[in-house]
């Protein structure tokens, strides 16, 4: 089986969102994982982008007047605008660096932790590439920290990479 696999080629998942960690994250898998160009078109990069959960919505806002259906729409189409630049910049650097990978696109929903966690084990990835924000003490304690729920939940290889 791991020589059937070893055929088929690598599937790297690799975690973006806005912030500059995962675009460093993902130039760095590319740069280290991907360099060897002979066998870059068996490999996949998977490209998983998490959307926030969607709000629960009331038709009365907090003060008890109705809440405008232009609100709910703006709010989603920000979120479908923002999961388009995320993917937009992810292919500015996929790009620089070799055109002959094969690159996959997936958009989830929900609590990141989870999702990626779960889109990981769906995918079948044989790694996990993710940035690291490298919050302090108290901001992992109080938002708590994706990199190190996924670390003790996927059963593949994660790499976390932090910016120098």
């Amino acid at each position: 089986m791991e020589e059937e696999k070893m055929r088929k080629g690598r599937r790297i998942v690799v975690a973006v969102d806005e912030s500059e960690e995962s675009m460093y994250a993902l130039s760095w898998c590319l740069s280290n994982l991907f360099s060897d160009n002979r066998d870059s078109e068996t490999n996949t990069l998977v490209l998983l982008y998490v959307k926030p959960p969607a709000p629960v919505y009331s038709s009365l806002d907090a003060t008890g007047y109705l809440f405008a259906g232009d609100a709910i729409a703006n709010i989603e189409k920000y979120s479908r605008d923002l999961c388009n630049s995320v993917m937009t910049r992810a292919e500015e650097i996929y790009r620089d660096f070799n055109t002959g990978i094969k690159v996959e696109k997936k958009v989830g929903s929900g609590d990141a932790k989870d999702v990626i966690c779960m889109a990981v084990e769906r995918l079948e990835a044989d790694m996990l590439v993710m940035g690291s924000h490298d919050y302090g003490f108290f901001k992992r304690a109080l938002l708590g920290s994706v990199s190190d729920h996924c670390t003790k939940h996927v059963k593949c290889p994660l790499v976390v990479v932090k910016r120098p």
